[in-house]
């Protein structure tokens, strides 16, 4: 049973201005709660009881929140890593400050929304055993999609919005086996530094969000109305 996670909440959030102007991206407000809470929650749902939170910009504002919110009945443990350190920093010195006798643990960004069964992903690594089980959904495109006929050498028509389930994208949350630490850089982006070289090793594995299962990433302004919608049809509203 997995029962700890570390969560990335240090990001800056410039293109959520001037909401983050005075508080860091993951206290950022959907539906009249901060995503730093709606991911506890989802967290606890799944019997969570340890919550390592890697924090950088305005810092003392996670703090605060967590500390009036007691935590949310969760054992807490803060890191604080730099912003120009990366995701592998951060990753890093939260995993070598806090993660000591856990195996295998749950990994994350602070800006992500998700109904997927972490249940039945924490099951896939117990299966497979490998350094990382990454959650993937299929992409959307955000562009109008043009299907042609090469024969005809035409255009035949359009689609836009159109979800392309042979390309697979990475939603930021992970499982972590604690081997992981020895591989982690001081500095730079996890993804490149890390995942690729697991990759070629054939350390990882996938979790394909499933039937029903969705995700939303907050990283600008035009994210928070899509997140709203999501978790109202995730009926959790």
């Amino acid at each position: 049973m997995i029962t700890t996670a570390v969560l990335i909440a240090g990001g800056e959030g410039t293109r959520l201005r001037p909401l983050t102007d005075d508080r860091p991206k993951p206290l950022v407000e959907i539906a009249g709660k901060p995503i730093l809470q709606w991911i506890i929650e989802w967290l606890k749902s799944y019997g969570i009881k340890k919550l390592v939170i890697g924090v950088s910009y305005k810092k003392e504002k996670i703090y605060e929140f967590m500390e009036k919110n007691n935590n949310f009945g969760l054992e807490v443990c803060f890191s604080e890593h730099s912003l120009d350190g990366g995701t592998a920093q951060g990753f890093g010195l939260a995993i070598q400050r806090h993660i000591k006798g856990e195996e295998n643990f749950i990994a994350m960004n602070g800006d992500e929304l998700t109904n997927l069964d972490l249940g039945e992903m924490m099951r896939t690594h117990r299966e497979k055993l490998p350094h990382v089980t990454m959650a993937l959904a299929p992409f959307s495109c955000p562009f109008s999609v043009v299907e042609t006929d090469p024969k005809e050498g035409t255009i035949v028509g359009f689609k836009y919005g159109k979800t392309l389930r042979q390309v697979p994208i990475s939603i930021g949350i992970y499982i972590f086996n604690k081997g992981i630490l020895s591989l982690i850089p001081e500095r730079g982006s996890i993804e490149n530094e890390v995942f690729r070289t697991l990759a070629q090793e054939k350390k990882m594995v996938p979790y394909h969000l499933m039937s029903g299962e969705e995700w939303v990433s907050v990283n600008a302004l035009k994210d928070i109305e899509e997140a709203e919608k999501k978790l109202d049809e995730w009926g959790r509203l």
